[in-house]
């Protein structure tokens, strides 16, 4: 049976399993003079639990008004907007400032001079952040198997999320329940419970790509690419 994806937040203690680690920040600092320093934290894994975050006692039904039809009318028009925006994205440099800007939006939380890595990475690990450092690195085997096999909407819809999901971590926010329920909020307030994307927060992705399930791999490629240009913006979105 193949492996499941999960994302971690590993640290500089967990590295000895990720033994491509250091061969990728020896090149990056090489190639574009990167800083990384290295924090404590502990090593947390994607939990499979889908519902574990989601606070439903929460949920209450509104009462009918015509303020209440007038917000939920705004409310559809945006949630439409910033749907046509991930459907629009054509690069990680265009996804990764939309998830600046949304992440800022919602939470007031903004950093600049974080680095993408791309990398074969083993099947059962969609992404890693290590607290402290400026990298994040995507597994692109599986974005590879979703732009293959998937639509370009569920296709960019995984990667906001995955973006959205290691940016928050790179906060030094090292719980992951934390992160999944921010990544979740985050999302489905920007386009609703339906949206592709919002599914992929809330539930595994290979619950919604079960073509992820019929590629196994367990090794790290030497290889990587470093994506260019990107978190170039340094400015806050907020005035």
């Amino acid at each position: 049976m193949a492996s499941l994806p999960v994302f971690h937040l590993v640290t500089s203690s967990s590295l000895s399993s990720l033994y491509t680690y250091k061969y990728i920040v020896t090149n990056v600092m090489l190639q574009e003079d990167s800083v990384v320093s290295y924090g404590l934290s502990k090593k947390i894994a994607y939990e499979n639990d889908p519902e574990e975050f989601i606070d439903n006692k929460n949920i209450r039904l509104a009462v009918s008004s015509p303020e209440m039809i007038v917000t939920n009318e705004e409310q559809r028009l945006r949630q439409q907007r910033y749907g046509n925006k991930i459907l629009g994205l054509t690069d990680f440099n265009q996804a990764f400032e939309l998830v600046k800007s949304a992440v800022e939006d919602k939470f007031k939380m903004h950093r600049a001079g974080l680095s993408l890595i791309l990398q074969g990475l083993p099947t059962n690990l969609g992404a890693y952040h290590v607290l402290g450092s400026n990298l994040i690195i995507v597994n692109k085997r599986i974005i590879d198997i979703i732009k293959k096999y998937k639509s370009h909407e569920e296709y960019n819809s995984y990667l906001f999320m995955v973006l959205a999901h290691e940016y928050l971590h790179s906060f030094g926010i090292i719980e992951e329940w934390r992160v999944r329920k921010m990544t979740y909020d985050l999302i489905s307030s920007l386009v609703g419970e339906n949206h592709i994307a919002t599914k992929v927060a809330r539930y595994q992705p290979w619950e919604l790509f079960p073509e992820l399930g019929l590629f196994s791999n367990n090794s790290f490629e030497r290889k990587f690419e470093i994506i260019k240009n990107f978190d170039e913006t340094t400015q806050s979105y907020i005035g």
